[in-house]
């Protein structure tokens, strides 16, 4: 077949076109394999060598001018189909919307965040540290040597004999941050994090739960300083007006130790079931560093001295947003943290 006779025929071809599929039959049947245009530009072989070149060029045009329609009717095709299915897909934006439930803020992660906050903006850094931990760090270094009956007390999970466990406290990162310290720099250091302990799950326990504890070693340090500590962060989470006292206590890393008690926010101290009518809740451990606890870290206790101080996380968010059920935190039902929407929670702050 001549190159006009192709030319001829594919231009016919062409106007016949009504839809995508018969354009690309006609893509296959000129430039396929074995397409007409492809089969005369095979032929440039056969033809003598002065009508090569005119040969040649006339099959390009040909080839041209098949693409250049091509393409013209191809975006023409596409434009028509995509107006049609845009005409019968056309919404009603009157129709009533279909309600899209969303999650909530972590609560628990919320009130740490403002803890850290405020305790940075008092000089303090945030630090971590391995959830797996030695048995030296949890317990040893802190003044807690093996046989003493206070590891029974933590029901602690033991994953290697028993030297490897599930931190049941996040002291064990102000033991390392001390011996970074080498007995040289004050320290000033904030741990949030999980921990774990062998119990029972159920409204107000569970074996994972969340601490905030802080340490400050430094030169002069006292009890008083450590209350203005627990006073501005305090203040921070339930409100000016809340205060705070001191109850004597006992812990195995700090001498003197005490229970933190804060004036009940939701009574002003009158009595009721928050504070079990005592006008008084319980939030904190705390205390001044145990000079074997600074010894054992490399710091001279005649030289330095400080304090420390743990929060729960979860006995926190539960008092400051009236929660009975501390499962709440890890549940993943949406009926449950509605509530606790991110408008609600800031609020009540």
């Amino acid at each position: 077949m001549s190159i006009s006779e192709v030319k001829e025929m594919m231009q016919e071809d062409l106007k016949q076109v009504t839809d995508l599929k018969l354009l690309n039959d006609l893509r296959v049947k000129y430039l396929g394999k074995k397409g007409l245009i492809t089969e005369l530009n095979s032929e440039i072989k056969n033809v003598p060598n002065e009508e090569k070149r005119s040969f040649g060029q006339q099959v390009n045009e040909v080839r041209t001018l098949f693409q250049t329609t091509y393409d013209e009717i191809k975006n023409h095709l596409e434009e028509e189909e995509l107006n049609q299915k845009l005409a019968s897909e056309a919404i009603d934006i009157s129709l009533p919307s279909t309600k899209v439930n969303i999650g909530a803020p972590n609560i628990l992660e919320k009130l740490i965040e403002e803890v850290e906050e405020v305790c940075m903006s008092m000089g303090y850094d945030v630090v971590d540290g391995p959830e797996v931990e030695e048995d030296k760090y949890n317990f040893e270094m802190l003044n807690i040597p093996k046989g003493h009956p206070a590891r029974d007390a933590q029901d602690t999970f033991y994953i290697e004999g028993e030297e490897i466990l599930l931190r049941s406290q996040t002291s064990p990162v102000q033991v390392r941050t001390m011996l970074k310290g080498k007995g040289e720099v004050p320290i000033r250091v904030i741990c949030p994090g999980k921990t774990y302990r062998r119990d029972d799950d159920d409204a107000t326990h569970s074996h994972q739960f969340m601490q905030i504890e802080g340490l400050l070693v430094d030169k002069d340090i006292s009890l008083s300083d450590l209350k203005g500590t627990i006073d501005v962060i305090v203040k921070k989470l339930f409100g000016d007006d809340v205060e705070t006292r001191f109850r004597p206590s006992y812990y195995q890393f700090t001498e003197p130790s005490v229970e933190v008690d804060i004036s009940c926010f939701n009574c002003k101290g009158k009595g009721c079931n928050i504070c079990k009518n005592t006008g008084w809740i319980t939030i904190a451990g705390a205390g001044v560093v145990h000079p074997n606890v600074l010894r054992m870290s490399g710091y001279d206790p005649e030289v330095w001295s400080g304090f420390a101080f743990g929060f729960g996380a979860e006995r926190m968010a539960m008092l400051k947003y009236d929660i009975n059920d501390l499962r709440v935190f890890y549940n993943t039902d949406l009926r449950e943290v509605k509530n606790f929407d991110r408008g609600e929670i800031e609020n009540n702050d």
